[in-house]
């Protein structure tokens, strides 16, 4: 079962969305729409779709309308991991139709055809042939650019250290004058957290982005315990405290989120509760919730 989730931040568009990379991807649905029941500081109207829940190739993501607050960038990006060189020109059509493309569709040495694309919405994908066997077809990437770059490496073993079913499962860094990056430093490094997999490197280029809210990473808990403990073990910036959002140390955002969140999300008072709270609070939410 995934227990991370990532929630793709939009303006308006979650819906919309939604609906275009379920159309794409096959084994994909919609699997729950949930609306704002109460005022939030998105300033969104009441009864619009807050959130859409849906699966492609049975990879979960949250969509979430929160506002013109943050924007997603490259910073985290998913690769596709795709089985024949066909498959990378359909996924590639299609995702980069009005949006930009990143890295051209071509041959490069770590695979026979590669692209790397920013669609529409604003979502990074990087589309990718592998010979390999793989379980997983959707795996998202980070990227440590800016004064975190160089910190890839130590990341992935905090994050390993952190996560239970975890390890780090290949680490390739630069070797001296390559590609002009700086030496160790991470090229690509693969790993899994609560048995998902995960991909992380560090990128010394000029880049104008780093990690954000635009997207975040939702850790879906089974009790009070273990929200607490993700909650203690990540957290590293308390103004970034807010209705179980928060930023570790490298500027990544994480959820930490009840299993059964979409159910309090439905419920008007336990909404209502839920935006007083930094951290989230189980015994409040259902207090709340039974209340309604």
């Amino acid at each position: 079962m995934q227990k991370i989730v990532p929630c793709l931040w939009f303006d308006n568009e979650a819906e919309e969305a939604a609906k275009f990379y379920t159309s794409i991807f096959p084994n994909s649905k919609i699997l729950d729409k949930v609306p704002y029941m109460v005022e939030t500081p998105s300033n969104k109207p009441i009864g619009s779709t807050m959130t859409v829940y849906f699966k492609i190739d049975n990879f979960k993501f949250l969509a979430l309308n929160g506002g013109s607050f943050f924007k997603m960038n490259p910073s985290i990006s998913f690769h596709i991991r795709c089985k024949t060189e066909k498959e990378v020109d359909e996924y590639y059509e299609k995702l980069s139709e009005q949006g930009k493309v990143l890295m051209g569709l071509d041959q490069y040495p770590f695979s026979k055809r590669y692209a790397w694309v920013q669609d529409k919405f604003g979502v990074s994908w990087q589309i990718i042939y592998t010979e390999d066997y793989f379980s997983q077809s959707i795996v998202p990437a980070l990227m440590f650019t800016q004064d975190i770059c160089g910190k890839a490496k130590e990341a992935v073993k905090d994050y390993v250290k952190t996560f239970p079913e975890s390890k780090v499962e290949a680490i390739s860094e630069y070797g001296k004058n390559e590609f002009g990056e700086k030496e160790d430093n991470v090229m690509y490094s693969k790993f899994t957290l609560l048995s998902e997999e995960f991909i992380a490197m560090d990128s010394g280029l000029s880049h104008k982005f780093k990690f954000s809210e635009g997207i975040s990473l939702m850790i879906e808990c089974k009790d009070q315990k273990e929200m607490n403990y993700y909650y203690d073990n990540l957290s590293a910036v308390s103004e970034a405290e807010v209705c179980g959002w928060i930023k570790d140390k490298y500027g990544v955002s994480w959820q930490i989120i009840p299993s059964d969140f979409m159910k309090f999300d439905k419920n008007k008072k336990a909404m209502g509760a839920m935006l007083q709270m930094k951290k989230i609070d189980i015994d409040k939410l259902k207090a709340a919730y039974d209340n309604d």
